[in-house]
């Protein structure tokens, strides 16, 4: 049955005339009959009847219209509902990111949450998927951290996209690497290192192959790790060179590695929010939003890579 046409049913017996409810509505009496007739097609027995040249609620019609009472009230309590829970700001939020981002943001936001009077409950994920997965994320978190390289397919129209930090990636060695003391480094320096990437279909391993098109050279990778700590452990041997960002990146104290920036070729990352547009409305979503951009700040304020005098 449709609620319109019951609200119109119940109008009719309150009002007591077809003329009354269309006046009511703002509508034509005809249409008015239209519609109860049509919900008079999904009924058995007879909803109305004429008394004189009046239109009135049979027995069946006048139940009808009181169980369309009790399904206007629960209507308005699931509507009730709804409203509370999109303005409530300690309802609870989820938000997945990728390893690096977790690391990143998560401490940040959660001390930030702590820190308010009355703040949404926070519910961390780590999700580390290809590029191309991160928007079906969004069905099963609030906030999805997500990352592409900067000339990649934007994100698809579905889902909502708010910018959290453009990326450069910087070339990450070791502190003893013959390329350690050098302030930038260019494509045609790194021919002939071994290399550690992540797997494949993930945003830095398309950064590889644009650096080998870059030289013309084919790019030797020889381990394949998506974790940041244990790739700086293995490019503190000395043995491979990576690529990583330089804000995200959170490296061992003790790793013994430089990150380098590279000149001649433009490989940037950008790390973003995904959502569906209805997790928008809600206020803590909201909230917890404005606590990740807050986190994220702006490049200027995020420190530079660090060379091996300074290490």
């Amino acid at each position: 049955m449709d609620l319109h046409q019951l609200r119109l049913l119940r109008e009719l017996g309150d009002r007591g005339s077809v003329a009354a409810v269309a006046r009511a509505f703002y509508v034509t009496p005809s249409a008015v009959s239209q519609q109860l007739a049509a919900l008079q097609r999904t009924t058995p027995v007879p909803l109305t009847r004429r008394q004189g040249r009046t239109l009135v609620l049979t027995d069946a019609g006048h139940a009808l219209a009181q169980a369309a009472v009790e399904v206007a009230t629960a209507m308005a309590a699931a509507e009730h509902a709804v409203t509370r829970y999109v303005k409530d700001p300690a309802a609870p939020v989820s938000v997945a990111a990728f390893h690096s981002a977790g690391l990143a943001y998560f401490p940040g936001l959660l001390q930030a949450m702590a820190a308010a009077e009355e703040a949404p409950v926070v519910s961390c994920h780590d999700r580390d998927v290809a590029q191309e997965d991160f928007p079906a994320l969004t069905a099963d978190f609030d906030l999805v951290i997500a990352h592409r390289l900067e000339h990649t397919r934007p994100w698809p129209g579905t889902v909502q996209v708010v910018p959290l930090v453009r990326e450069p990636l910087d070339v990450a060695v070791a502190a003893h690497h013959r390329l350690a003391h050098q302030t930038h480094v260019s494509p045609a320096d790194l021919v002939g290192e071994h290399w550690v990437s992540v797997h494949e279909g993930f945003p830095l391993d398309q950064a590889l192959h644009l650096l080998g098109a870059a030289t013309a050279q084919p790019v030797d990778v020889t381990h394949r790790i998506n974790e940041f700590f244990v790739t700086s452990a293995v490019v503190a041997t000395g043995q491979a060179i990576a690529l990583m960002p330089r804000y995200t990146t959170v490296a061992p104290a003790d790793a013994h590695i430089v990150l380098i920036p590279l000149t001649g070729l433009s490989l940037t990352r950008n790390i973003d929010v995904l959502a569906r547009p209805e997790a928008l409305h809600r206020t803590a979503t909201r909230t917890v939003l404005t606590a990740l951009q807050d986190s994220a700040g702006s490049p200027e304020d995020r420190t530079p890579p660090q060379t091996a005098t300074e290490r």
